[in-house]
């Protein structure tokens, strides 16, 4: 059994790491009412222009659109933007998404990743060194920070880099893996097809007195098509990735949250079993020491 000395010590060095997370939760609390702020304020406006990009693109042939970010072309090349966090002790939230993203290159692009095909652009330092130690091929062979000063124009040097890399050809396809804030206790890992910038789906074919109609949906433009759908295109798509980084933060900071306050949990529990231990081992250090007095006193008598 270990001494009084050493148990107390214990004691001392759990109660200061409870201190340590519970001032994590705190502070990460705040930090979540900021970010979740954020995020609620961006959704309606970046919903509403990507279901625009989605309609427009759906309804007109990709020959007629102006921008070349919607150009499908032979998938050689894959990029994948991985969007993890700068900082560990936020439970599952770094490894669930890796996982996912592991999945589906095993599912989609296995051979890609394979030849050496497979890029990664990691936002976030937690997902640079997974894939880094992997031998990945890394996008300029860093990690692209933009939690630093996360804004709107971090997130656009991002954007940038990764137009530039598909319209020379450097990427045919491009996704992005995040994890999308539900609420505090729960994230969903999302993939999404970045570009080209084209619509996954056509739109169901309204009904009319029975018959299917597969009309396209018939845009008035104004003042002409190309320089609208030349702009609306890679703003959406602009949106689309500062959306998936305010998401991200949002969602780091609750599973930061919880996963500080499920440690301050444990460490109230943990010391109340020290200090029991500590008490059964006072105690029979008391009992020896009585003990060893009567002992001595029947001695003395005798």
């Amino acid at each position: 059994m270990p001494s009084l000395k050493d148990i107390r010590a214990r004691i001392t060095s759990v109660k200061s790491t409870q201190q340590v997370t519970k001032a994590m939760k705190i502070v990460s609390a705040t930090k979540l009412k900021k970010a979740q702020g954020r995020i609620i304020s961006l959704r309606p406006y970046a919903s509403k222009l990507m279901e625009i990009k989605s309609n427009v693109t759906s309804a007109m042939d990709a020959s007629d659109i102006p921008s070349p970010l919607v150009r499908a072309r032979e998938v050689k090349n894959v990029l994948i933007i991985l969007v993890t966090s700068n900082r560990g002790l936020c439970g599952g939230f770094n490894a669930s998404l890796i996982k996912v993203a592991d999945q589906f290159i095993a599912d989609n692009y296995a051979s890609e990743a394979t030849s050496g095909k497979l890029h990664i652009l990691a936002i976030g330092r937690k997902g640079y060194e997974y894939y880094a130690r992997r031998k990945f091929p890394m996008v300029d062979g860093k990690n692209h920070d933009a939690f630093t000063n996360l804004s709107f124009e971090a997130s656009n040097l991002v954007a940038d880099r990764v137009f530039d890399g598909f319209l020379k050809g450097e990427f045919d396809k491009v996704h992005l893996v995040y994890n999308e804030f539900k609420n505090v206790m729960a994230q969903n890992r999302r993939v999404e097809t970045f570009l080209p910038a084209i619509a996954d789906e056509k739109p169901a074919a309204a009904k009319t007195n029975a018959k299917t109609s597969t009309a396209k949906v018939d845009y008035i433009f104004e003042p002409n098509k190309e320089d609208i759908l030349t702009d609306l295109i890679p703003k959406a798509l602009r949106t689309q990735l500062f959306r998936s980084l305010l998401e991200s933060n949002a969602s780091e900071h609750g599973a930061r949250m919880v996963a500080m306050d499920a440690a301050t949990t444990n460490a109230e529990g943990l010391i109340k079993e020290l200090k029991l231990v500590y008490n059964k081992a006072r105690q029979a250090s008391i009992t020896k020491e009585i003990l060893e007095i009567s002992a001595g006193a029947d001695a003395l008598s005798n």
